[in-house]
Order: structure tokens, then C-alpha cells, then sequence
């Protein structure tokens, strides 16, 4: 079962309080932070981020099986750990890239 966690906003503004992800070459907002649950993402040239999620909004599910919900999808980005405590993929469904989150306890 998905629950719904936060929408993700490409943007080419600067935004408050961002966090830079090197790798990524991509500032973000903490959705936490968000009353609306809005994680804003604003991409530097030569991001080797998917280029759908560079122009496209994004839905965040929280999912129990990662696995599971992996099985015959049109994954967009394999399983990664942001940090310890989460693996994410994206898939793309209805043309929309989907952010999936399995919380590792």
C-alpha cells in the first residue's frame, strides 16, 4: 500500500533554506519543512539527474515493499540511500516520474 508523503516541484528560482546535493548538482528544499509537503528541486546545468525529473513534478509514496512495487515497472532510477535511514526509486507511471520510499528501520 502507498501513502502519500510529499509532491516534488522542478523550479529555477532560488528557494529558502536549500540543501545542496553534489553529486546530484541539485539544491532542495526539506519537504518536512513544508506545510503543503512541497520538496522544491532546483538543478544545475549538467545534472546527471533523469532529465524527466528536471522538468516534471513528482508524487512521493511511502511503500513496505520496495521490492515489490520495483517488480515489472518502468523504473526511471534504481534503489539509493539518500541517508541511512531511507532507500528511494523512481519509476515512471502515467508518464510521471513517482518517487517510491522505503523508511529502513
Amino acid at each position: 500500500m502507498r501513502k502519500l508523503n510529499h509532491i516534488g516541484i522542478p523550479t529555477s528560482e532560488v528557494m529558502p533554506n536549500e540543501n545542496y546535493m553534489e553529486g546530484a548538482k541539485l539544491y532542495v528544499t526539506d519537504f518536512a519543512e513544508s506545510p503543503n509537503k512541497i520538496e522544491w528541486l532546483r538543478f544545475e546545468e549538467g545534472s546527471p539527474m533523469p532529465e524527466l525529473l528536471k522538468t516534471t513534478a513528482h508524487i512521493a509514496y511511502e511503500v513496505e515493499d520496495l521490492e515489490a512495487e520495483l517488480k515489472d515497472a518502468n523504473v526511471l532510477m534504481e534503489p539509493f540511500q539518500p541517508n541511512e535511514n531511507l532507500t528511494v526509486a523512481f519509476v515512471i507511471e502515467e508518464g510521471a516520474p513517482i518517487e517510491l520510499m522505503k523508511f529502513n528501520n
